[in-house]
C-alpha cells in the first residue's frame, strides 16, 4: 500500500474526529469535560465502550493467539459476564449514589486521604504505562508502513500521534470521547467484518460457523491441566476479576458510564455492552482461525502479533483489506488512547490537585487544560523511553504486563471497603499497596520455577487477596 494513500486515509479519518469535537465542544466547561453534563445516551456509551475495551493490542493480538491457544480466550470472556454483572449491580449504584466524578473519591470517604491518593496514583501509573504501550505499538506500525518512507524520525511520529488526540479532546473531553469512540468502534467492527468475509471467500467457505466449529483450533474449554495458564477455572475467574478491576475500578472506563443520565441508563449500557463484547470477541477468535488457515495454505510465515498485519498488508487480499485493516487498527488504538488521556487529566485534576474544591470556575478550567497538556507530554516521554532507552520489545511487553499488577491493590481496597466495616490505619495503606504487587511477583516466580504452576491472569486475584489481608492486618475497629 502506497504511503500517500495511508496519509490520505489518516487525514480523512482525523478530519471526521475533529469535526465531531467541534460540535461536541461548543460551550464546553469542566462539567462537560469530566462528565459530559450527565447527558450521554446510554446506547452510545455502550457501543463506544467496545472499542475502548478492545484497543489496538486486542485488534492485533487476539487473532494471533488462536494458533497456540485455540479459542481458550473465550473462557476469560465468559468470566467477563460475571464481572460486568458485579459492576452493574454493585459498583454503579455506589458511584451514582455518591455522585462521583472520580471513582477514587469513594476511598477518601471510606478510609481516608492516604488511601484515596494511593488508589488514584495506582490508576495513574497503570493507565500511563498501558496507554503508552498501546500507542507505542501503533506508532511502530505507522512508522514502518508510512513515516519511514519519508525519512520522518520516530519521535516525530509519536508527537503527531499524541497531538492528534489532544486536538480533538482538549475542549469537549469525555463528551467528545463518547461520540468519537462510537464512530471508532464502528470502523473497527466493519474492518473485522470485511476481513472475515474476504478471507472466507478466498478459502471458499460457505458457512463460517460450521467451518469454525470443525476447526482443530475451535476448542474453547480446557480442564485437563490445572498447572497451565489456560485452565478453565483460572481463566474464567480471572476474566470476572479483570472485568471488575479494569472496567469497574478504572476511571477511564467508568468515566463514560458516569456520563449517562441516571443509574438505570448506566445499567442498561453495561448490560448491552456485555452482550455485544462477548459476540465481538468470538468473531475476533473466528478471524484468528481463518487467518491461521489462510497463512498455512498460502505459505505465509507469520505468527502471533505478526499474523494479522502481515496478511492484511502484503497485498494478496487486495487493496481494500489493507485499507480496512489500517482503519480498524487506528480506530481500535485511538478509541483506547483518547479516553486514557481524558481520564488521566480527570483523575489528576480531581484526585491529586482537587480542583473541584476551588471556587473559581475559570481557574479550575485553566488548571484542567494545563493538566491535559502535561499528560500529553508524559505519554510522549513514556513512549520515547520505550523506544530509545529500553529498546527491547519483549521487555516492554513485560512492563505492560507488570502494569496489570497495579490493579490488584485497587481490587483489595474496594473489596475491603465494600465487604467489611473495618476502618484501617490510613497512613500505612500506601505501604500495603506497594508491597502487595512485589509479594505477588515473588509468589508467582516461586510457583512457576519450582512447581511449574502458571497463575496466568489469575495472578490479579492473588494480588487483590494479598492487599485485602494486608488491610485486615492494619484494621482499627468496626465502624458503628
Amino acid at each position: 500500500m502506497q504511503p500517500i494513500y495511508i496519509i490520505l486515509l489518516i487525514f480523512a479519518y482525523f478530519s471526521v474526529l475533529i469535526l465531531i469535537s467541534y460540535f461536541t465542544g461548543k460551550s464546553a466547561n469542566n462539567s462537560t469535560f469530566f462528565k459530559a453534563n450527565n447527558a450521554s445516551p446510554w446506547y452510545l456509551v455502550a457501543f463506544g465502550m467496545i472499542g475502548a475495551s478492545l484497543s489496538g493490542v486486542t485488534f492485533i493480538s487476539v487473532p494471533g493467539w488462536v494458533e497456540a491457544q485455540s479459542m481458550s480466550y473465550m473462557q476469560m470472556v465468559l468470566g467477563y459476564i460475571v464481572g460486568y454483572a458485579v459492576i452493574g449491580l454493585v459498583l454503579l449504584p455506589l458511584y451514582y449514589r455518591l455522585n462521583l466524578t472520580s471513582i477514587y473519591t469513594y476511598l477518601q470517604g471510606r478510609f481516608g486521604e492516604y488511601s484515596y491518593k494511593t488508589g488514584a496514583s495506582f490508576f495513574l501509573l497503570s493507565r500511563i504505562i498501558g496507554a503508552s504501550f498501546r500507542l507505542f505499538l501503533v506508532a511502530n506500525v505507522l512508522q514502518i508502513i508510512l513515516f519511514d518512507a519519508y525519512g520522518i524520525p520516530f519521535w516525530v511520529t509519536v508527537c503527531i500521534t499524541i497531538l492528534l488526540i489532544w486536538i480533538y479532546t482538549f475542549k469537549g473531553g469525555i463528551k467528545t470521547i463518547v461520540w468519537t469512540d462510537t464512530l471508532q468502534t464502528l470502523f473497527m467492527l466493519i474492518a473485522v467484518g470485511v476481513c472475515i468475509y474476504t478471507i472466507s471467500d478466498e478459502l471458499n467457505i460457505s458457512n463460517i460457523f460450521s467451518y469454525v466449529s470443525e476447526s482443530e483450533y475451535s476448542k474453547i474449554f480446557f480442564f485437563e491441566d490445572i498447572k497451565l495458564g489456560n485452565f478453565f477455572w483460572k481463566q474464567f475467574l480471572a476474566g470476572a476479576f479483570v472485568a471488575i478491576v479494569m472496567t469497574g475500578l478504572d476511571q477511564d472506563m467508568m468515566q463514560k458510564n458516569l456520563t449517562c443520565r441516571n443509574l438505570k441508563d448506566a445499567q442498561k449500557n453495561m448490560f448491552w455492552f456485555t452482550i455485544v463484547l462477548v459476540i465481538v470477541n468470538f468473531f475476533f477468535l473466528a478471524l484468528g482461525i481463518l487467518l491461521t488457515d489462510y497463512a498455512q495454505k498460502n505459505g505465509i510465515d507469520a505468527h502471533k502479533d505478526q499474523l494479522f498485519p502481515m496478511i492484511a498488508t502484503n497485498g494478496t487480499l487486495g487493496f481494500s483489506i489493507a485499507v480496512f485493516f489500517i482503519l480498524g487498527l487506528i480506530a481500535a488504538a485511538y478509541s483506547s488512547a483518547d479516553s486514557a488521556l481524558t481520564s488521566l487529566t480527570t483523575s489528576f485534576s480531581i484526585d491529586i490537585l482537587q480542583i473541584d474544591k476551588k471556587k473559581n470556575a475559570t481557574e479550575q478550567e485553566k488548571i484542567r487544560k494545563q493538566i491535559h497538556v502535561l499528560f500529553s507530554f508524559v505519554l510522549i516521554a513514556t513512549i520515547l523511553i520505550f523506544k530509545y532507552f529500553i529498546a527491547d520489545e519483549s521487555v516492554i511487553a513485560k512492563i505492560f504486563t507488570f502494569a496489570n499488577y497495579t490493579y490488584g491493590p485497587l481490587l483489595g481496597l474496594y473489596a475491603f471497603g465494600l465487604f467489611t466495616k473495618f476502618e484501617v490505619k490510613d497512613k500505612i495503606v500506601p505501604i500495603i499497596c506497594i508491597s502487595s504487587p512485589i509479594i505477588t511477583y515473588v509468589i508467582s516466580s516461586i510457583f512457576l520455577s519450582f512447581l511449574n504452576f502458571d497463575f496466568g491472569f489469575a495472578l490479579l486475584i492473588v494480588n487483590g487477596f494479598i492487599t485485602f489481608i494486608g488491610l485486615f492486618s492494619i484494621k482499627k475497629s468496626l465502624t458503628l
